[in-house]
């Protein structure tokens, strides 16, 4: 059974969410200050924590402070932040801190479960990666597979328009290395790295991922972000340590305009060239909520135009090989 905890100072409140998690079989636990819930964290440990913005005494930014500085990371409990201000500033705030995520007051019930379970889902998927690692580690075993490939899925689900996305670039990454010279050890590892290029996502909250129009420039920024906590996630896993490669620099133009670090050529480490051309061609194959697939013409258009600006020029130059060979265009989503 989830086991959640609400923090808020409105008794009201309290008894809405947890009138609404416990219709879905959701253990609850509310608190009245953020106070009672570091008092209540010496000797519990919850799935999930909703905690309210605006409290008397301690705020909910200052609460998650504190729990931040009394943990271990390894200990970290997931937050949402419960709020009714609309503010884009305090959004702002509370993702730098680490929250995963903010919801609106007054409560929708189909969004506030919607949240809850998807954000308990995604850590707990985490968090078996991670010990699934260091088991791997002591047995001195490969990382699994099929563990990195369910981590995968459940990031590509955060979107509903980029179902099957990261399986897709890693297969045209293993492709582009396979043809470039790669040996299989190298082919493997690409694959890998293509699989968790996205992995950063995970502390992307959906609101900004699935909204449906133009992001601010606030969200653009968080979005922003999902390289360099990708790049963190994996650099622990000490079995495959180039495996960061692709989570940090696949947005990396090799003009030097790309992001999060403006590296430019070959100061983009090579699998991050490769993975950058796959994942560019991807998007442009696959359906969004706001297009189709293009059409292949137009796709080979865009990579031929980015060789040397956003694309290393070698590996453009494969890409559009393996295009040019696909003549039924059946390297596209279905």
């Amino acid at each position: 059974m989830d086991w959640v905890a609400v923090v808020d100072d409105d008794v009201t409140n309290l008894k809405t969410a947890g009138h609404i998690l416990n219709q879905h079989s959701m253990r609850v636990s509310a608190l009245k200050s953020g106070t009672a819930l570091l008092e209540y964290l010496k000797t519990n440990r919850p799935d999930l924590i909703l905690l309210d913005v605006k409290m008397p005494g301690l705020s909910g930014f200052e609460t998650f402070q504190a729990m931040k500085e009394r943990m271990r990371p390894e200990e970290e409990i997931p937050v949402i932040f419960l709020t009714a201000d609309e503010s884009q500033a305090s959004e702002t705030v509370g993702l730098q801190l680490g929250a995963m995520d903010f919801i609106k007051k007054p409560f929708v019930p189909e969004v506030l479960i919607l949240r809850v379970r998807h954000t308990i889902q995604l850590v707990r998927l985490r968090r078996n990666l991670e010990a699934e690692v260091e088991r791997k580690t002591r047995e001195n075993e490969n990382l699994s597979l099929h563990v990195v490939q369910t981590l995968a899925e459940a990031i590509d689900a955060k979107d509903p328009y980029t179902k099957g996305h990261s399986g897709r670039v890693a297969e045209y990454s293993r492709e582009i290395a396979r043809r470039y010279g790669y040996t299989r050890k190298r082919q493997n590892d690409i694959y890998m790295m293509g699989l968790l290029h996205d992995v950063g996502k995970i502390g992307v909250p959906d609101c900004v991922i699935n909204k449906p129009g133009d992001l601010t420039d606030e969200e653009q920024e968080t979005v922003k972000k999902h390289p360099i906590l990708g790049a963190r996630i994996l650099e622990r896993i000490q079995e495959m340590p180039k495996l960061s490669i692709g989570a940090r620099w696949h947005h990396e133009k090799y003009d030097g305009t790309g992001y999060p670090d403006g590296l430019k050529g070959r100061e983009i480490l090579e699998e991050a060239r490769i993975i950058a051309v796959a994942d560019t061609y991807d998007a442009m194959t696959s359906r969004r909520s706001y297009r189709d697939v293009l059409p292949q013409d137009v796709v080979r258009k865009e990579i031929e135009n980015g060789k040397g600006t956003q694309f290393d020029p070698v590996f453009a130059d494969i890409m559009l090989a393996m295009i040019d060979e696909d003549t039924d265009y059946k390297m596209r989503e279905t």
